[in-house]
């Protein structure tokens, strides 16, 4: 007969664990920077398009709702990352299952992209009359006359 496994130790949770939890995290997002183009393309996409949707002329709740589609674009990047090189590095030989979740990792990515689309195009498309007048591009704005 098998030994029963040990019992998981609680983990302690102080504001060290904290600060070593973030400077894990900080750690992984500079990890993707020098060892994932993508995930450089993924963030200047994320960078061109955060000051427009902050400049444009549409409620606090829309551009909320953009910025967070465009999150959502480095966040999928970010595990379709960590599942890519947690495979090869198991093994870099052909396997359909590695090939399989590979894949659906890439097809996140690609729905989060579409997603930011969809939500720019309602956004834009429902604002449409306050934008296309181009008054928020003016100087100085209503707001300082």
């Amino acid at each position: 007969m098998s030994e029963p496994a040990p019992a998981p130790e609680n983990k302690r949770r102080d504001f060290r664990n904290f600060f070593q939890s973030v400077g894990y995290a900080i750690e992984g997002f500079w990890a993707a920077m020098r060892h994932e183009p993508s995930f450089r393309e993924d963030l200047l996409f994320v960078v061109c398009l955060t000051p427009i949707a902050v400049i444009l002329p549409v409620k606090a709740v829309s551009t909320a709702v953009m910025l967070a589609s465009l999150f959502v674009i480095i966040i999928a990047e970010l595990l379709n990352s960590a599942v890519e090189w947690t495979i090869d590095d198991i093994s870099l030989e052909k396997r359909p299952f590695a090939k399989r979740a590979k894949d659906m990792g890439s097809a996140a990515v690609f729905l989060a992209y579409i997603n930011c689309a969809v939500v720019w195009g309602v956004i834009i498309y429902s604002n449409w009359h306050r934008i296309q007048t181009l008054e928020f591009l003016t100087w100085p704005p209503q707001f300082l006359q």
